[in-house]
């Protein structure tokens, strides 16, 4: 479940190939592995087009090609821009010849089934252009199942960059790792379903994708042997008179989320809202002027801004925050373009794009198509965490690493929502003794509510406080999973 680079790619052959495996071998894992993946789809009644490149990718497709004639599957081997030009993917296909099979001319009039799209990988420059722009376009328009190698031709690898003929797979398979591009925008449009096929190669990443195996190894397990002193004491600085859901949500998903104790510094008007729906915590008349340690309570995490609106005195008070030797969450009004002091315990900011470009001075959609760079360089520049919401939302760690996030889905663009992470983060920080999984945890917690919730409802119906029910179903499931 690890992510690369084209460059990190090229490394990893590299390394490879020092220790003996050479590109002649891998080639030969890539096509089994293909094969492997790809027969059990498959009917041996249906007509399946292999479309090679002239490179690699397309020696791939070659050796593809021979294990499905050698098992009896209808399979024409094409070669729509020439013949293979590397030395590896040219011995491939001598192999081919030799046992017995010829390629296929291109033939724009025949119908397949299914359609391998070996024609670039991870070499493509954009935007396409001639010869390999009409074999694209044809792809696209012959209503066949489409399966394309690595990323498909006309998608970045990188970035979300994507021309407008590149190929629409149903299915993409990725191999080694997972490429950056099938989850950013508006690439990730064009992979359909990935899969990831282990071609031999050691795993050298520090980017990953967050599983369930991941959260139910991680989870911290509840003793018998425990008081609510035991999962840490939380403030959550949160909501205002005009404002007091914010913190409302945000004290649901981190009571619900498994937080000893709570206790929330807010105004007077909007104790009283948040106080009906969250019983469970206490409350602290607001005052900017006071610092955390002077509020009478030993804290183990602090989550600052949702429902607050920026002035001097709440910068003064963040910038104090930072004096503390506590894990400290920024969201919403605590977000700002600023300067981070060096410290020990870990900041981890929480934008959403629109807040992450005000943060860094760079459009949206340029965000968009660049996620993970920019939120990794943002968090090694900075020293922060940080998580960047929306869809395959990115956390990045200062040390260079970082983690997609797979669940989660358009129902959570709704106000609250980001909230009631904040709170779940809050108490993962709390409950947790490694900050990564802490925090991987939460957000892949909070996109499973998400999920589990669009498999029974629509997802336009999807409220923020509806996660008070949905936590706990969720964290059933993952704790009898639980392997600690």
């Amino acid at each position: 479940m690890y992510i690369y680079t084209s460059r990190e790619l090229k490394e990893a052959d590299q390394l490879a190939a020092s220790l003996g495996m050479e590109t002649f071998a891998l080639m030969e894992n890539a096509g089994s592995g293909l094969y492997r993946e790809l027969a059990p789809l498959l009917s041996k009644e249906e007509d399946v087009a292999i479309l090679s490149g002239e490179g690699n990718n397309g020696g791939d497709g070659i050796v593809l090609a021979r294990y499905l004639k050698l098992n009896g599957y209808k399979a024409d081997l094409i070669f729509p821009l020439g013949l293979p030009q590397t030395k590896e993917a040219s011995q491939h296909f001598s192999y081919f010849k030799a046992c017995g099979f010829e390629e296929t001319p291109f033939g724009q009039g025949k119908k397949y089934d299914w359609i391998i799209d070996g024609l670039l990988g991870v070499g493509v420059k954009l935007p396409l252009r001639g010869e390999l722009k009409d074999v694209t376009k044809w792809i696209n328009a012959q209503g066949a199942k489409v399966v394309a190698i690595d990323v498909p031709t006309g998608a970045a690898s990188d970035t979300g960059e994507a021309d407008e003929h590149a190929v629409r797979a149903d299915y993409t398979f990725s191999l080694h790792g997972f490429k950056p591009s099938s989850f950013l925008f508006p690439s990730s449009d064009y992979f359909g379903e990935t899969r990831v096929i282990d071609i031999g190669l050691p795993q050298t990443s520090t980017w990953k994708v967050w599983t369930e195996e991941d959260v139910a190894r991680t989870l911290p397990k509840r003793d018998g042997n425990v008081h609510k002193g035991t999962y840490g004491t939380g403030l959550l600085v949160a909501g205002s008179d005009d404002m007091p859901g914010s913190a409302a949500l945000a004290a649901i998903g981190a009571m619900r989320m498994g937080i000893g104790k709570l206790s929330v510094f807010t105004e007077s008007g909007a104790k009283n809202v948040i106080a009906a729906l969250v019983p469970e915590a206490t409350y602290i008349q607001r005052d900017f002027s006071k610092k955390i340690g002077d509020l009478g309570q030993k804290f183990a995490g602090i989550a600052i801004g949702p429902g607050i609106e920026p002035n001097e005195a709440f910068e003064a008070f963040i910038a104090a925050a930072f004096q503390e030797p506590l894990p400290v969450v920024l969201d919403a009004g605590a977000l700002s373009k600023r300067t981070y002091p060096k410290r020990t315990a870990p900041v981890i900011v929480t934008p959403h794009p629109g807040e992450f470009s005000r943060m860094i001075d760079i459009p949206s959609k340029t965000i968009a198509a660049d996620r993970i760079r920019l939120a990794s360089a943002y968090a090694r520049e900075q020293g922060v965490v940080v998580v960047l919401k929306g869809q395959y939302a990115v956390i990045a760690f200062p040390d260079g690493s970082g983690i997609v996030n797979p669940t989660g889905n358009g129902s959570l663009a709704k106000g609250g929502s980001g909230d009631t992470l904040t709170g779940m983060l809050l108490a993962n920080i709390c409950t947790h003794d490694n900050i990564k999984e802490a925090v991987a945890n939460a957000v892949y917690i909070h996109g499973a509510c998400a999920d589990l919730w669009i498999r029974e409802n629509g997802a336009a119906t999807l409220t923020a406080h509806d996660f008070s029910q949905l936590l706990p179903r969720v964290m059933h499931k993952l704790e009898k999973l639980c392997v600690n």
